[in-house]
């Protein structure tokens, strides 16, 4: 194995004495790239002409470009994906050397390389005998490996440092970077440590490219910043004033029921005023021209930003952007994402913590049980020393939620007793304001404290019964609630949860004001010590080796009750319900008829469990 490495070193050293080739990366693009079926909505030969803003961007990846190192921050729907992807294929076909490709994670790797890379070397017939057939007995050419003469393709994760320090290499390609780790394994900042890999090469190339997140901790806009920050002018179909889109140009209207006129989405032109139709994109695009903002920066540095705004016509348009921004604005986390994704910019916090006063003062009376507006019930159980904590929570259109009841359970939770009372409380069915009778669909009990035998032991008989075992990950950007696992002594599945984005998402939704989406009532039985401790904690920025990361921290001694909360949202996420069918559930509720209580109460009947295997 350590032969076939010098040998293929030895090859790629070759290869880059060689003069590099004059032809730039679009130029390969426009010639020998094909854009696979499976992977691709426009499948066939690649045409720079459908995104002439990517001209610049591979062109500066070419050998004969003087940039080093380009940044790329970006919304969907850019074509961005497939312009690192022609780089690649340049690189293999034309200036062949030692090349590395990092995703988040190595699971993300693998993922690329199955979904993207193999797919673009099997459609593109330029690089279909260059590449050697994965084969299960050659180490060098594997999922994560591709060997190609005179080079070697590594694929690795930000999460591994070995794969981090594997070989030298010219050619650095950073995908998403805003999902690596700060911390790799102990060994420091992945991009740090993958840059190293190329730093003995005079004419290497790094490319990193990302849909930036949250402003302050993000990579991508750090990178950004320190780069000439290009921006893509476009000019005026009527006055031929250039200006780059900005979200801030795109008028609408809506009708008397406060649905949107499509017909009224426009941009309105910075110089002479006058509202643009979208079918002159192509043209504004055609004619676009890159321009950097921030010109005292290294030469070798080239940095480029787009939003979906630039999307050609036909992928994601100025209407549907409009529509997704309607929707999006009703909750927070979901404007978040839309700031990120569509306009490819930071979003900025509009706070760290809530105000417990504000939260009593919006205590309801709302009965007899379960308001109907809910259509679902979940559960989160807390489980501490001397007591079980849980809050039912009521579900509704947008997922504004009721919370129904929060009861703690005096005892110790090795004693059987205990459980015994909390499987009663759970049982125990509610009266809707429908007439219909409401069973907790699911429940989610922590397992990360001193009694997490116990906890398995209750949950394992019943897991049929959507009763899950999880446990709280503190680690930004993991999702809700991820793939279980059941690698514990008692095989229950267990469930990792997101529980800094849960309390993102519940801070974000206790800010809004206003009943309807995303909204949280409370009961009058709630007292003042409830949401003392629903909000206990307050996310802080904090330099950890000198990259700020958000932290969330207490600032009171107990956070019983928004643990609680961020159980109960767990639980639904695990059930998987979409906004669709959640509407549905209140809709068969407030319309139900005689003899429909067991069929809304007890849902399908599926196994959720099983949706998981």
């Amino acid at each position: 194995m350590l032969a076939n490495a010098k040998r293929i070193y030895s090859e790629a050293f070759e290869a880059g004495l060689k003069p590099d080739p004059l032809m730039t990366v679009s130029e390969w693009s426009d010639r020998f790239r094909f854009l696979p079926q499976k992977a691709s909505a426009e499948p066939g030969r690649w045409r720079t002409t459908r995104t002439p803003f990517l001209k610049e961007i591979m062109d500066s990846l070419s050998p004969s470009s003087p940039i080093e190192r380009v940044i790329f921050m970006k919304g969907s729907q850019l074509g961005g994906t497939e312009c690192g992807n022609n780089w690649l294929g340049f690189i293999i076909h034309m200036a062949p050397g030692p090349l590395m490709v990092v995703q988040p994670t190595v699971e993300l790797g693998k993922r690329w390389s199955r979904q993207r890379m193999a797919p673009m070397i099997e459609e593109t017939p330029a690089l279909r005998g260059l590449v050697k057939e994965p084969r299960e007995r050659d180490s060098g050419n594997t999922i994560l490996s591709k060997e190609f003469k005179g080079g070697v393709m590594i694929i690795t994760g930000a999460n591994s440092a070995v794969g981090l320090r594997s070989m030298p290499v010219r050619y650095l390609f950073l995908d998403e970077i805003d999902g690596y780790p700060h911390d790799v394994e102990g060994e420091g900042d992945p991009v740090g440590l993958a840059e190293k890999r190329a730093a003995t090469f005079a004419r290497r190339k790094i490319l990193l490219v990302s849909t930036p997140t949250v402003k302050g901790v993000s990579r991508i806009e750090k990178e950004f910043e320190a780069s000439d920050q290009r921006k893509y002018f476009v000019p005026c179909p009527f006055c031929g004033h250039k200006q780059w889109l900005q979200w801030g140009g795109i008028v609408f209207e809506r009708d008397e029921k406060g649905k949107l006129i499509p017909d009224s989405v426009a941009y309105k032109c910075e110089g002479c005023e006058k509202l643009i139709p979208e079918h002159h994109k192509t043209w504004m695009l055609d004619n676009g021209e890159w321009q950097p903002t921030n010109p005292e920066t290294p030469a070798n540095i080239a940095g480029f930003h787009l939003s979906s705004l630039y999307s050609p016509i036909g992928w994601k348009g100025w209407v549907a952007i409009v529509k997704d921004f309607l929707e999006s604005k009703k909750d927070p986390i979901a404007l978040k994402t839309w700031v990120n994704t569509t306009l490819g910019e930071c979003w900025e916090q509009e706070g760290d913590s809530v105000d417990d006063q504000s939260l009593f003062g919006r205590r309801e009376e709302y009965g007899p049980e379960i308001p109907l507006g809910v259509g679902i019930l979940t559960a989160g159980v807390d489980v501490m020393d001397d007591r079980l904590e849980v809050t039912v929570v009521g579900w509704g259109k947008g997922e504004e939620s009721w919370v129904i009841d929060h009861a703690i359970i005096y005892g110790d939770p090795a004693r059987p007793q205990t459980w015994e009372e909390l499987d009663q409380y759970l049982n125990e069915p509610l009266e809707h304001e429908s007439g219909a009778s409401l069973r907790i669909a699911a429940c989610a009990i922590d397992t990360g404290g001193h009694h997490t035998a116990s906890v398995y032991n209750f949950v394992k008989p019943r897991q049929i019964r959507r009763v899950y075992a999880i446990k709280g990950i503190n680690q930004p950007g993991r999702p809700i609630v991820a793939r279980p696992s059941i690698s514990n002594e008692a095989k229950v599945h267990l469930f990792p949860v997101g529980s800094d984005t849960c309390k993102e998402l519940i801070y974000a939704r206790l800010r809004i004001s206003e009943p309807g989406p995303g909204y949280c009532h409370f009961p009058m039985s709630a007292d003042a010590e409830y949401f003392a401790q629903l909000s206990a904690e307050k996310c802080v920025t904090k330099y950890v080796k000198g990259f700020p990361v958000r932290q969330w921290i207490k600032i009171r001694a107990r956070n019983d009750s928004l643990d609680c909360f961020c159980y109960a949202l767990a639980a639904l996420a695990i059930l998987g319900i979409n906004s669709k069918k959640l509407e549905g559930l209140v809709d068969r509720l407030q319309h139900r008829e005689e003899g429909d209580e067991a069929k809304v109460a007890q849902g399908s009947g599926r196994n959720w469990v099983m949706e998981w295997q």
